[in-house]
């Protein structure tokens, strides 16, 4: 296979990855979700600490995450870009999170997502991922703005 078909079957493999990484969120299905993660990820997320090493400190990070959000989950991938060769991948979205109150209003916010994969035994896992999100110097207020 030729450098630009490989590239082409790794983002459709990706997004697919990501996709199914992203609707696990939705359904709060925490084996779903660390099944797309490597055991030795490294992950910089938007809230709580600077960083998390490995599957263990992540999944606990994700599982109290779960509990933010009592009503349904607000997770979706806008303007996703993938970059891709064979064994290693590199991915770039917005991200709007969030869920549904008890009142059934909305309560999410926009972040910015990256992620590098690294395949392994014929599947794409998440080996680092960095949410952060934009922040007013003068007030230092996180900005979730639509963007």
């Amino acid at each position: 296979m030729d450098t630009r078909s490989t590239a082409a079957l790794s983002e459709t493999e990706i997004r697919n990855t990501l996709e199914a990484w992203a609707e696990a969120i939705r359904f709060r299905d925490v084996e779903r979700i660390f099944s797309c993660y490597s055991p030795d990820i490294v992950a910089f997320d938007a809230i709580a600490q600077l960083q998390f090493k490995g599957g263990d400190a992540y999944r606990e990070h994700w599982e109290t995450c779960m509990t933010m959000c009592t009503g349904a989950m607000i997770f979706e991938l806008h303007e996703l870009q993938i970059a891709a060769d064979a064994e290693l991948a590199f991915a770039h979205a917005l991200n709007r999170c969030g869920g549904t109150g008890p009142d059934g209003k909305e309560c999410c916010g926009w972040m910015r997502m990256s992620s590098c994969l690294r395949k392994r035994d014929g599947r794409w896992l998440i080996v680092h991922e960095h949410f952060s999100a934009p922040f007013d110097p003068q007030s230092n207020a996180a900005l979730w703005l639509e963007p």
